[in-house]
């Protein structure tokens, strides 16, 4: 399917033979928007108007960034309570046409660390996943929320993973977004959204307002070193080290204590277990969300992320001027960026405040050994 990610689409799950797919999948390479006439339309999200991405190996061996995106279908009635339990919001999903009821877009970023086995596991199954947690002991507990907080989710990933030799070596950190349109606009159009981030890890959501291209950041890394995960280590067996590099590791391996896969390290401390947070936005006001893996953050500020979509053509072309500056500073890690427009998009107002730094440090990269070493 088109929807999935930077490698081929129709790669098989000849690495995962004991794993079997989720039952009657109905997410989707589109989402639904309803036309003026009370019918629906199908809209592809492969436009790069509605989802833009762009992703590079960098200077490593092989690719270990992937993503993905589809229009799920989940129950209308966990939606609500979900809603209610956690905005105050009485979201009636009977106004809608089933389909757009049930209707939500995800967006997934997953950065694989000691090979690619997880993240590529991630990349073709965590959407169907999600879609088909069953939710029924749940729902009295807080609608679709509990599909992660409630631990469902997490664990089901790691005992799948179980079954996969290499699972036990490597790992992967990833975010997730939910977009849910609470009239009957796409989640890009709409004057309300409700927006779920899930994340482990290192990778990044970024929040840009209209007001000034202001960002919000939407996660936190979960390095060992980090005051959420050095707390929650205190109590667990293991250590931090400094690796050559000058960065913290956890038991002397690890950068991230919070990932999926990286089994052998699970009773040391590392948890699968997701940071979740959900706002409702009035869409006008807000421009767009970004997601990036580490080797884009590694070496861009949050708010160079935000500036360099002012004035982008698409989504599409946001996403690739990210990653085009990370190159420019130096990165040689895999670098993924995903622009995902809300109803703001192209409205930001006020000056591009980091253009003159951003010239600068390009100038000052000039010449350097890696720039040379890419440009020869």
């Amino acid at each position: 399917m088109a929807l999935l990610s930077s490698s081929s689409p129709r790669l098989l799950l000849r690495s995962f033979p004991a794993l079997a797919r989720p039952p009657r999948a109905a997410y989707h390479d589109y989402i639904r928007i309803l036309t003026p006439g009370g019918g629906t339309v199908r809209l592809p999200l492969n436009n790069p108007h509605f989802v833009g991405t762009a992703s590079s190996r960098g200077e490593r061996r092989q690719q270990e960034d992937f993503y993905a995106y589809a229009g799920l279908s989940l129950d209308p009635a966990e939606l609500a309570l979900s809603f209610k339990k956690m905005h105050g919001i009485d979201w009636d999903p009977t106004s809608l046409p089933p389909a757009l009821a049930r209707q939500v877009m995800f967006v997934g970023i997953y950065d694989g660390h000691g090979g690619s086995t997880v993240s590529q596991f991630l990349r073709q199954e965590l959407h169907g996943l999600f879609e088909n947690v069953n939710q029924s002991r749940f729902r009295k507990l807080g609608g679709y929320f509990r599909r992660f907080t409630g631990g469902a989710l997490s664990s089901w990933v790691d005992k799948m993973l179980s079954e996969e030799r290499e699972a036990k070596e490597c790992g992967a950190t990833a975010s997730i977004v939910l977009l849910k349109s609470l009239d009957n606009s796409g989640f890009f159009q709409a004057s309300q959204v409700a927006l779920t981030v899930a994340h482990v890890g290192d990778t990044r959501v970024l929040l840009t307002s209209t007001e000034a291209g202001r960002v919000t950041p939407m996660t936190e890394n979960h390095h060992a070193d980090a005051r959420v995960e050095s707390i929650r280590l205190r109590r667990m067996m293991g250590g931090l080290t400094t690796d050559s590099f000058g960065e913290i590791r956890w038991m002397g391996v690890l950068a991230n204590t919070r990932c999926l896969g990286d089994l052998k390290f699970k009773p040391y401390g590392v948890t699968p277990e997701p940071e979740v947070r959900s706002m409702v936005l009035e869409g006008p006001k807000w421009s767009h969300i970004t997601l990036i893996s580490d080797g884009v953050s590694s070496v861009v500020s949050d708010e160079e992320v935000s500036d360099l979509a002012r004035g982008a053509l698409s989504p599409k072309h946001a996403a690739e001027r990210i990653l085009s500056y990370a190159e420019d500073m130096g990165s040689d890690d895999n670098m993924t960026a995903i622009v995902v427009p809300l109803a703001g998009w192209g409205k930001i107002t006020g000056p591009d405040r980091t253009k003159e730094l951003r010239d600068y440090r390009v100038k000052g990269m000039q010449g350097s050994e890696r720039q040379r070493g890419r440009w020869m």
